[in-house]
């Protein structure tokens, strides 16, 4: 049984996950409608411990109220991987309310902790595995809440799609068997939580993906047709965004500067 509401604040939808039958779970899930990337909050229904997945450094001043107003405390800000879209707000967070960041080894991105294959990230009770999901780029990591069939993908395994392959060491070879190999042999019915989408869609299935994919039903050899087709144009926030990611994100040393920089493509 699952409710949502939707509030509407500042031209920002939030969307509110309220899923009954996740005893001991708190969840939320917030976008950002300039990156159209998804925010997730995690938290312990017993402890109150609290994880951020993906958060967006315009977006800190909501996630920190969120957090608040949910009786949580904030333990980890986690990134699925670098992301070349929109820059983290996983610095920011760390500033203001002395967390630890997170991210993959293999990212080369700065963090706290670094997360490797198979580790297991506690949040008070809860227990969320890192997998790790290559191909998008090499640092791609996968979250899943097996105890509540929930998976965060990031640009991995997206809603009938997946993240582009022809930047920032992607390899469509390697993110179709970290697809089918690895999310596609978790049960069916787990759901997808992706980092983005471009079309109101906000969240699907293991089994949904294996059967409407587009790209994922079909053989090896078309995917990688097919992403070495696409055609899409230069990430319009890469230059901006790689250099703060790769430091994880500004702080809030110099809140307005740094905004004026990104605004301004300087980063």
């Amino acid at each position: 049984n699952e409710y949502k509401s939707y509030l509407r604040i500042g031209g920002n939808r939030l969307i509110m996950s309220f899923v009954t039958r996740m005893s001991g779970l708190v969840f939320r899930q917030l976008f950002d409608t300039t990156s159209s990337t998804y925010t997730y909050i995690i938290g312990c229904g017993k402890t109150r411990a609290a994880a951020i997945i993906d958060p967006v450094y315009e977006k800190v001043s909501r996630d920190i109220k969120m957090v608040s107003e949910l009786d949580l405390k904030l333990k980890y800000a986690i990134n699925t991987h670098c992301h070349a879209d929109h820059v983290t707000g996983t610095a920011a967070l760390r500033s203001k309310t002395g967390c630890q960041t997170m991210i993959s080894k293999a990212s080369g991105a700065k963090a706290d902790l670094y997360i490797n294959d198979k580790d297991i990230i506690s949040i008070g009770d809860l227990k969320m595995e890192a997998l790790s999901t290559p191909g998008h780029t090499n640092g791609c990591m996968s979250y899943i809440l097996h105890d509540h069939k929930l998976c965060f993908t990031g640009d991995a395994l997206m809603i009938r799609a997946c993240g582009r392959t022809d930047f920032q060491e992607g390899n469509a070879g390697v993110l179709y068997e970290s697809v089918t190999g690895r999310l596609f042999t978790l049960s069916e019915d787990y759901s997808v939580y992706p980092a983005h989408d471009y079309q109101g869609r906000t969240q699907s299935s293991i089994r949904e993906e294996k059967l409407y994919n587009p790209r994922l039903t079909q053989p090896k050899e078309e995917f990688i047709r097919i992403m070495d087709n696409l055609g899409l144009s230069y990430p319009k926030k890469i230059d901006v965004s790689l250099p703060w990611n790769l430091r994880c994100g500004p702080t809030v040393a110099d809140d307005e500067a740094i905004l004026a920089d990104i605004q301004a493509n300087k980063p």
